[in-house]
């Protein structure tokens, strides 16, 4: 049987059709898939960016307020021991009776009233308000037994009492601060301040900013917004909320659980939030509202700061980029298809012009060689020349980075060392002028005119350290005669205060040996000295410092050491780097010991670490004795 080919030829326009058919099918709802999911990337990755970007804002303005808060917390803490120095008030808890009472409660109220603090007053130890700042009003405290309260029983034992809770006369919200009175070393009584922290929320409310502060047990205490306040940011067990009730913090508050409809951890303390909306507050917005919550602990209290930043103009922004994503998108597919389709009306004419280009590109080709070999050799010439003037250009800049280097490192040596150097006498000065106040009250002219020419004689030391840091800086005109027994005594008059708080037994064994090195910059290497050593026998029950010396040779070696817990052998590596140190922030900058040896290499001498067997730590400082000036004798022939 034969086929006859003529039957299958009606079949070939079809056949050919047929591809272009399935294209115009296929690519419409191929380009509307393709729009809707780049309509949705835009969306994530606008969103994404957005809340970056508003993560590294947030960062600024959370470390911004939460030291606003942190500044508002502790502006207080000195008044609670400032009461250890009024005689009336250890005259009231000594001997308590009515004339002594009244006396306290008029020095507190006046004092109340210039601190700018809720209330102040002093109880006894077995917890009984003795005096009061609002002894005059009808929920005085007067009497009150505030034994439970946490911040009274941290402070009788000797430690600094920090509570946040709603008072149990008052019911009214507050923050509390409480310092052991001592006399002769044992408590006597505690000194309390009451302060209110609705400021920090009415700051909040006026600058429109969503914040809130949680305490050491989870619950909210300061909030911009009302409906958040003294709600928990975590889940209370059963006995979490009966000890609560218990000590009375937050009197009878239910403490319900601040639950948001949904959480999403992005870092480390930086979380996505999603809140029922305040029918009140968010009027008009969407039943639900979103936020980037940024979560930082404050400085010196168990609180946490959180900051809540809206999400809704952000998610708007991602909906319209994702929108224009999935539009552009469209407009470019269209192009695409447009340019397609005269791409191949255009081939038919680009065709016909090929050979007369074909003929006239040979011809190009041709010229384009034999010019080839002159605009390399020009464009080689040409890059030498370039990289010529560049390496002079960038040896005349590295010379000018070096000059401005050395510049600001001598800039920054001097200002770190006057910070550094000044906090000593500046600290011994605001001692000083607080007594002096004091005993100016008291009538004690004499003693009041000493502490004031101690006062002016610590201004001359500060105005010799910048001079002597000066000179320092310069390292050429390192000259000066200083008296060993001077430096010691001075020293030990600025480290005062602290000598006498810690009870130092001092052991000075050593002589008056004049020493080739300024008497500044000596009293500048002890104070550093014997300072480190007094923060090392910070928790020793019975500190001793040995200031030992010798001379060997043409030098004097001094011997400073302590019985405190000596240095481990990791810090000993690190111990005289810039900007190294194991205290807190607030307590040093790591530039003590590093000023010191740079000090005595100044004036041709060494500073030395050694560890004895018996603990504690010893640095030896050696230095080169001052030329002896020539007798009468010495002179004669």
């Amino acid at each position: 049987m034969k086929c006859d080919p003529a039957l299958f030829r009606p079949a070939q326009p079809a056949l050919a059709v047929k591809p272009r058919l399935i294209r115009q099918l296929l690519l419409p709802p191929l380009i509307i898939l393709l729009m809707i999911g780049l309509g949705v990337a835009g969306f994530l990755i606008s969103e994404g960016n957005g809340i970056r970007t508003l993560s590294e804002t947030g960062e600024r303005q959370l470390e911004l307020h939460a030291r606003t808060v942190e500044s508002e917390i502790s502006k207080y803490t000195y008044l609670p021991s400032l009461l250890e120095l009024e005689d009336s008030v250890s005259s009231l808890l000594t001997r308590s009776d009515d004339a002594h009472r009244q006396a306290v409660n008029e020095y507190l109220e006046g004092l109340n009233r210039r601190s700018r603090s809720r209330a102040i007053f002093v109880l006894d130890t077995s917890g009984r308000v003795q005096a009061t700042s609002n002894w005059r009003d009808a929920d005085s405290f007067l009497g009150e037994d505030l034994s439970f309260r946490a911040y009274f029983q941290d402070a009788v034992r000797g430690e600094p009492g920090r509570f946040y809770g709603i008072g149990s006369t008052t019911g009214e919200a507050g923050y509390f601060l409480a310092h052991g009175l001592e006399e002769h070393g044992k408590i006597i009584g505690v000194a309390v301040i009451k302060v209110r922290l609705d400021t920090l929320e009415e700051r909040w409310q006026r600058a429109r900013l969503e914040a809130f502060v949680s305490d050491e047990n989870g619950i909210i205490i300061l909030s911009s917004d009302p409906a958040r306040r003294l709600k928990s940011v975590r889940p209370l067990t059963p006995q979490t909320k009966e000890r609560l009730a218990r000590s009375l913090q937050y009197y009878w508050w239910p403490l319900n659980e601040l639950q948001p409809l949904a959480r999403e951890t992005l870092a480390d303390g930086v979380e996505k939030l999603t809140f029922p909306a305040n029918s009140e507050t968010d009027k008009g917005r969407h039943h639900e509202v979103a936020y980037l919550a940024q979560t930082r602990r404050l400085a010196d209290t168990p609180w946490h700061f959180t900051l809540l930043t809206p999400l809704q103009d952000l998610r708007r922004e991602a909906m319209v980029q994702g929108v224009l994503a999935g539009v552009a998108f469209a407009l470019l597919a269209i192009l695409l298809i447009a340019w397609n389709e005269r791409r191949k009306v255009l081939a038919t004419r680009l065709a016909a012009r090929e050979a007369l280009q074909e003929a006239n590109s040979q011809l190009e080709r041709k010229i384009a060689e034999r010019t080839a070999d002159l605009r390399a050799s020009n464009d080689r010439l040409k890059g030498q020349i370039r990289e010529r003037r560049h390496a002079e250009q960038t040896l005349r800049h590295a010379q000018d980075e070096l000059v401005q280097a050395g510049k600001l490192a001598a800039i920054g040596q001097m200002s770190t060392s006057i910070a550094h150097e000044l906090n000593q006498p500046l600290a011994a000065l605001r001692t000083l002028s607080g007594n002096t106040v004091r005993f100016l009250e008291r009538g004690a002219l004499e003693t009041a005119s000493t502490n004031l020419r101690t006062m002016n004689a610590l201004i001359d030391r500060m105005g010799r350290i910048t001079a002597s840091l000066r000179s320092f800086a310069r390292r050429g005109d390192d000259r000066g005669q200083a008296s060993l027994a001077k430096a010691v005594e001075a020293s030990l008059q600025v480290l005062g205060s602290r000598i006498a708080s810690c009870h130092l037994q001092l052991h000075s064994q050593f002589d008056d040996p004049q020493l080739a090195i300024d008497q500044t910059r000596l009293e500048q290497i002890l104070v550093n000295l014997i300072g480190n050593a007094l923060d090392a026998m910070a928790t020793q029950p019975q500190p001793a410092l040995w200031l030992e010396g010798e001379a060997q040779g043409d030098k004097y070696r001094l011997r400073v050491r302590d019985n405190g817990h000596g240095i481990d052998v990791e810090t000993r590596k690190h111990l005289f780097e810039p900007f190294f140190t194991t205290k807190p922030g607030e307590h040093g900058l790591g530039l003590g010991l590093t000023l010191s040896a740079s000090l005595a290499a100044a004036a041709k001498g060494t500073l030395n670490v050694e560890h004895p067997a018996a603990g504690g730590t010893a640095f030896v400082l050696a230095l080169p004795l001052a030329a002896r000036p020539p007798s009468d004798a010495d002179e004669r022939p």
